[in-house]
């Protein structure tokens, strides 16, 4: 296998309905098979909306979860992997067997396998978890691929981990940008009547999205995991409103040099797509220093410094943002 095609979705879910939003994943899907696409990633949480969560009380998000891999969200995936043969990704809320919640990604194989990715680092409710395994799985090509969502990727060690096990391509779900934030030199909130106004001042509104609170920020560091772990990212992201705040979308491809293939900076629903040449991996710049590690040195990164907090500390206190 010389390359595979894959494609990243910018979608804007409805909160709270899960067949409006499938439905918007399902013809996105067709639209990638008819392409030709092999790989196909929606965003985080895209399935059940994201934002509003944090307003929800427990029984309100429990009402919302489901069964991975037996609920009717996953199911729904499998038939379209399956009907469209190719693999796609979409995230929700799980409910464990215990009735643990979970920020979830669940990605369908066209075989009827399924994969599943619980984030790491889950703020978005009290009443969820964060997960505590890395996820590495084959494609059908024999591709191995990654997950990490959204705040996941913004910690490096987790990038490298996910590398170090093998992938090659990692699967990369937000839901980001436009965010509120306490730090002036980054981020902040984006006018919704700009976003209202799209139709009539597309430029105003892009521009915001590309500038400081979207796309600019991202290329501080999205690129650099690509590069540095010489993996693909496929970043696929919200856009426009989600509860009070405006996602930035930038959806885009990145290979393992950390450039840019394709991306889209549409005040609107996209999809980027590219084709992954495999064979840029083997040289590329972040597998040759990864060939050079000395991980005798590297103790200190699993020994707790006695200030690490739980992320949604963080995420609330607009500190780490």
């Amino acid at each position: 296998m010389e390359s595979i095609k894959a494609a990243a979705v910018q979608l804007n879910h409805v909160p709270g309905d899960k067949d409006a939003n499938l439905g918007k994943i399902e013809t996105f899907t067709a639209r990638a098979a008819a392409e030709g696409v092999e790989l196909l990633a929606f965003p985080e949480m895209c399935i059940t909306g994201y934002w509003h969560v944090r307003h929800l009380a427990h029984d309100q998000v429990e009402a919302l979860s489901e069964p991975v891999p037996d609920g009717p969200s996953t199911r729904r995936l499998v038939e379209l992997a399956r009907a469209r043969d190719l693999t796609l990704g979409a995230g929700l809320i799980e409910r464990a067997t215990d009735g643990t919640l979970y920020n979830t990604y669940v990605v369908a194989l066209p075989d009827g396998r399924t994969v599943r990715h619980r984030k790491l680092h889950c703020f978005i409710s009290a009443h969820m978890v964060s997960g505590n395994e890395f996820t590495v799985f084959d494609l059908p090509s024999g591709v191995r691929a990654g997950i990490l969502i959204c705040y996941d990727n913004n910690l490096g060690e987790n990038v490298r981990i996910t590398a170090l096990r093998g992938a090659q391509v990692l699967l990369a779900p937000h839901q980001t940008g436009g965010c509120t934030s306490k730090n002036p030199h980054i981020m902040g909130r984006i006018d919704r009547a700009l976003w209202d106004d799209r139709q009539k001042d597309p430029a105003t509104i892009e521009a915001e999205l590309r500038g400081p609170k979207g796309r600019e920020w991202l290329l501080r560091w999205l690129p650099t995991r690509a590069h540095d772990n010489g993996v693909f990212v496929v970043f696929s992201n919200g856009v426009g409103p989600d509860d009070d705040e405006v996602r930035t979308g930038n959806s885009m491809i990145i290979d393992p040099y950390g450039r840019i293939l394709s991306e889209t900076w549409k005040a609107a629903e996209d999809m980027v797509t590219a084709d992954l040449d495999l064979s840029l991996l083997e040289q590329s710049t972040g597998r040759r220093w990864i060939r050079t590690r000395r991980p005798e040195l590297y103790g200190e990164l699993a020994v707790s410094t006695g200030q690490e907090v739980d992320t949604r500390t963080v995420r609330f206190d607009q500190k780490g943002v």
